[in-house]
């Protein structure tokens, strides 16, 4: 346990010293020279080390044409820089023709020159809008404002260089895509910071388990995976969409999450809504609130219970980053023993020590839009 302890201090130590305001009270404190307690002031009152940058879409003739169009199938680098570094916080807003944008605009990072990404998602998922329509939201890491302004907060330290690219997979041109992503450089980073991951997973649908099987689940086996990963590092949460092909309540599977041990789970949940911080079915079928607060919510509920039924649900980790020493299996049940078949979509999100792990391939546009399957 204490090892475990010292891991999420270590990590919590390693982001505020690499971001933004957080940061500041613990960096004055190592470049003040002299002694006593200072806490009382708050960190943006003291010295700090780092340089605020940005880069971003703005008309570099000096016009107002502050967008880059992308034409279909084209490839747009939104984001290039050297370490040492963080990055603290990303801004995007898109006018394209098709309705599907975000599902079909897919989001990559790149960490330290690695050929193969360390974060890989459609657009709208990686900012938690997991079934392709947008919903207004704030929570402690990811938003959607009116206007339609995608913001993330998580800090994204690199030691060498960071990438980031947009990629139109659609068939039709995006005619502005508007980009702000701010930035820092610093003088060094820790020698433990970890890399930001973040990786889209799809089942549509998940494959029901029926019979006997349908009852007990003690070995996670047929569950939907979010996330599957080996290296060292904290798990900070999800994204779900659900699309719902039958009716009744989809969310009876329990959250099994797999650390260091492949075989048997070290953390057992009671049931998707309690696992998102919600209870009792959000509030049943005709009384279910949508809600959206720091570290969990489910913003977007409609027709619930019902078939066609969409949620969006979100879960932080921030008070407690689920901490891996070799290996990371992020896992939730589609119904009580995996009995039922709809539709999830997902991002994990985690820091771990290595930029770059493997991913499954991302499924093809057509296969990500979300539609009601239902048996024949």
């Amino acid at each position: 346990m204490a090892n475990g302890s010292d891991d999420r201090r270590g990590f919590l130590r390693g982001l505020t010293a690499a971001t933004g305001l957080a940061a500041a009270a613990p960096l004055a404190r190592a470049q003040s020279g002299g002694g006593g307690d200072y806490s009382f002031l708050p960190g943006y009152a003291r010295t700090q080390q780092y340089k605020s940058l940005k880069q971003s879409s703005f008309d570099t003739t000096g016009g107002n044409r502050d967008y880059w169009p992308i034409a279909a199938g084209g490839v747009r680098e939104v984001f290039n820089a050297t370490g040492p570094g963080v990055i603290t916080h990303i801004w995007f807003t898109i006018a394209a023709r098709s309705d599907q944008h975000l599902k079909e605009i897919v989001l990559r990072g790149y960490w330290d020159g690695n050929e193969k990404p360390s974060i890989e998602a459609p657009i709208g998922d990686f900012f938690g809008l997991n079934l392709g329509q947008y919903v207004l939201y704030e929570s402690a890491y990811l938003a959607c404002s009116p206007g339609k302004s995608l913001n993330c907060y998580f800090a994204m330290p690199y030691q060498k260089s960071a990438r980031f690219t947009v990629t139109n997979e659609g068939k039709q041109p995006i005619g502005a895509f508007y980009s702000n992503i701010d930035y820092q450089t610093v003088p060094a980073l820790p020698s433990d910071v970890l890399y930001f991951h973040a990786q889209y997973r799809q089942a549509a649908p998940c494959v029901p388990v029926t019979g006997e099987a349908a009852k007990v689940n003690l070995d996670g086996k047929q569950n939907y995976v979010f996330a599957e990963t080996r290296g060292r590092g904290h798990l900070m949460g999800v994204t779900l969409g659900v699309l719902q092909n039958a009716d009744g309540w989809w969310g009876e599977g329990d959250d099994m999450i797999f650390a260091d041990d492949e075989n048997k789970p070290s953390i057992n949940g009671t049931g998707s809504e309690d696992y998102f911080l919600g209870s009792w079915d959000f509030g049943g079928v005709d009384t279910a609130v949508p809600f959206a607060h720091r570290q969990y919510g489910a913003p977007l509920i409609v027709a619930g219970e019902r078939t066609g039924g969409r949620y969006h649900c979100y879960r932080w980790h921030g008070d407690n980053p689920v901490t891996f020493q070799r290996y990371l299996k992020h896992t939730i049940e589609h119904g009580h023993a995996n009995d039922r078949g709809d539709n999830f979509f997902s991002v994990c999100y985690w820091y771990q020590n290595t930029p770059y792990t493997d991913f499954p391939a991302l499924a093809p546009v057509a296969q990500r839009i979300p539609k009601v399957v239902t048996p024949r």
